[in-house]
Formats: C-alpha cells, sequence, structure tokens
C-alpha cells in the first residue's frame, strides 16, 4: 500500500470529478473522492470499487474549513503522504442572474454571488491546497491540479478574435483567472520541490454545468486533469493546459 499514489479530488462524485477519480484508480491510485455529503462520496467510491479498483469517500464541502482540518487529519493519519491533489470542486452562478444579455452580467451581478463564486472556486482551493501542501512535499511526486476553465483566461476574453469576446460570466470567470493566478504564483514557490502545479481546462463538456449541448463527454473532460496528475519528474510547471495543448493565461 505504500507505494501505491494517494489522490483526493474535490467534487468527485460526479461528472468530470468522479471521472477523474475513476481514471486514476485506473492507474492504481487510491483515490479519496471528496464530495459535500457523505452518502454521495460514498456511493461514488462504491461504483469505482465494483470494478476491482481502490476508492474512499470523505465529506469535503468547499465552504466548511471544518472539513478541510478533517480532510488533512484523515489523510495524514492514514497515508501519512498525498500524491496528488485535484481541486475540482466548482459552481458557476451566473447563470442564475435572470438579467443577464448578451452573455455579460458585469454590471448586474451581486456582490453575494460574486463573495460565494469566490468562496467555493478559489477562497477554499487556497486554503485547502495550503493545508495539504505539507502532505504533498511527503509524496516523491506530488502533483496539485486546478481544474480551470478556458473562461478564465484574460487573453482570450481581451481579443476580439479569441472566441470568447462575447461570453461573459463575470463571477465565475473572475474566479477562474484567480485560480490561474494560483497557479502560477505557486508553482514559482515550489519551483525548487518535487510538487508540479498545473491548471487543467476540461473543455466543454456535458455535465450538470456544462448542460446537455457540450460537445465532450465526462470521461473525455477527465483527461487533461489525469494527465496532470501523472506528469512524469520533466514535466511542466506553472501551465495552463487543455489535453497536450497549452493555453493562454
Amino acid at each position: 500500500m505504500s507505494e501505491m499514489k494517494v489522490a483526493f479530488i474535490t467534487g468527485a462524485n460526479r461528472g468530470i470529478g468522479f471521472e477523474t477519480a475513476l481514471q486514476l484508480a485506473k492507474q492504481n491510485v487510491l483515490v479519496i473522492i471528496g464530495a459535500r455529503h457523505l452518502s454521495d462520496a460514498n456511493a461514488a467510491a462504491a461504483r469505482i470499487r465494483e470494478q476491482g479498483l481502490k476508492a474512499e469517500a470523505l465529506k469535503f464541502d468547499a465552504e466548511e474549513s471544518k472539513d478541510i482540518t478533517s480532510t488533512f487529519d484523515y489523510i495524514n493519519k492514514t497515508y501519512g503522504k498525498l500524491d496528488i491533489l485535484v481541486n475540482n470542486a466548482g459552481v458557476l452562478l451566473d447563470e442564475e442572474d435572470a438579467s443577464v444579455e448578451h452573455k455579460n452580467n458585469t454590471v448586474t451581478s451581486s456582490l453575494e454571488m460574486l463573495k460565494k463564486t469566490f468562496e467555493i472556486n478559489f477562497f477554499s482551493v487556497v486554503e485547502l491546497t495550503q493545508k495539504l501542501l505539507p502532505l504533498l512535499m511527503k509524496s516523491k511526486a506530488g502533483r496539485i491540479v486546478n481544474v480551470s476553465s478556458i473562461l478564465g483566461s484574460l487573453s482570450l476574453h481581451a481579443n476580439p478574435q479569441g472566441g470568447l469576446y462575447d461570453s461573459k460570466y463575470f463571477c465565475y470567470d473572475t474566479s477562474k483567472a484567480a485560480m490561474n493566478s494560483f497557479t502560477i504564483h505557486l508553482a514559482h514557490a515550489l519551483k525548487d520541490s518535487s510538487v508540479k502545479v498545473n491548471s487543467a481546462h476540461p473543455g466543454w463538456v456535458q455535465t450538470q454545468m456544462g448542460g446537455a449541448s457540450a460537445m465532450m463527454s465526462p470521461a473525455d473532460g477527465a483527461k487533461t486533469s489525469v494527465r496532470l496528475s501523472l506528469l512524469e519528474n520533466d514535466g511542466p510547471s506553472g501551465k495552463f493546459f487543455h489535453l497536450d495543448k497549452e493555453l493562454p493565461w
């Protein structure tokens, strides 16, 4: 068991998070499913174990600091290290704003919506990562994957020919841009360690967030996170990827 890699994936009870956990488990990684409700985490872990793979469940609510502490305590006591952290949990609340016009709600977004989005998509990611970092430093090849979005690319948003110019969800986009900034800063802070940090854009995926019209399946959407989770020692750090394509910040 000591040679088996251990991964913690947030929001892993469904969609991209579940597929990430499943694909990592198929690569002989013991996956710990984090979900807001323990019953959902248990159900997801059971589905993976049914395939003869190793999976466990933890209650993890991104808005509860106590869950961050309990996650650290469990992994530290049980395994003493963590090899992979996938910060997958996130929300897109902008679509709930009925006043959105032309897919730009910058002038109508409430501070309440902005704060809630950042609490889940950014502040909890920073808090969890900082808490688990001592365990990742004990790994021979620690990997941190921040599941971002191409909608967090400032370069593409600012470019009228960039493809995103007329698609702007203020709260979500800025929270993912902040996450990307965290990736850059953390990778620099850890540049002399064995831990690598990268941002992942899953693609437009058929999930509760992406909708039924999306072009990619959850299984395909998980591929970028899995690839970055299993990078070789000479792999990149502090970068932004979709599959094997580097994206502009």
